[in-house]
């Protein structure tokens, strides 16, 4: 039989990481929503995520929140005049990120909003398709792009892109 120290590491935690938990009201009647955003958080991270928790609440909360490790960071070389030669580390930090607080971000997110905050947590390099297609620009790339799709017309004027149909006396944010 293998032996195991006594003092329990943090790395063997309670609950694998990252951990995502969605807390929602019960009495709001919210866990229908909480299991499909589990449901879409599973199916596009897969085993990137170590666990999706739902967790019953009350009182209008609707909260999805993170549970992260951070590397062990080694610690500064040993004093000379110190007796142990063998090196030190940090212990591994959890660190606790809110994705979605209904109460703060206002409603509820869009299921792609909510992937973005998640990927951007644990993988940010990775692509998630058609879900970062529309993901809003920094200004410097949107005025970059906007200036490609407008062409001048033969007037002189800007044309504005096909998609932007304002009603009559009203101006189109993108195109002013």
């Amino acid at each position: 039989m293998a032996e195991t120290s006594g003092a329990p590491s943090i790395l063997d935690g309670p609950f694998p990481l990252p951990r995502i938990t969605i807390r929602f009201c019960t009495q709001c009647k919210w866990m229908l929503r909480a299991a499909y955003f589990a449901q879409e958080l599973l199916s596009t991270f897969s085993t990137s995520l170590g666990e999706v928790a739902l967790q019953p609440s009350t009182g209008g909360t609707f909260v999805v929140e993170i549970l992260t490790q951070t590397p062990p960071v080694p610690a500064a070389a040993p004093d000379s005049n110190a007796s142990s030669s063998t090196p030190t580390t940090n212990p591994v930090a959890i660190q606790r990120t809110v994705l979605w607080d209904r109460k703060v971000d206002g409603g509820f997110p869009e299921t792609k909003e909510l992937k973005r905050r998640v990927r951007d947590v644990i993988e940010p390099s990775r692509n998630l398709g058609h879900v970062d297609r529309d993901y809003p620009k920094t200004k410097a790339e949107g005025a970059a792009q906007t200036a490609e799709t407008k062409a001048p017309s033969n007037e002189g004027n800007q044309v504005e892109p096909a998609a932007c149909k304002p009603t009559a006396g009203e101006k189109c944010e993108e195109c002013a």
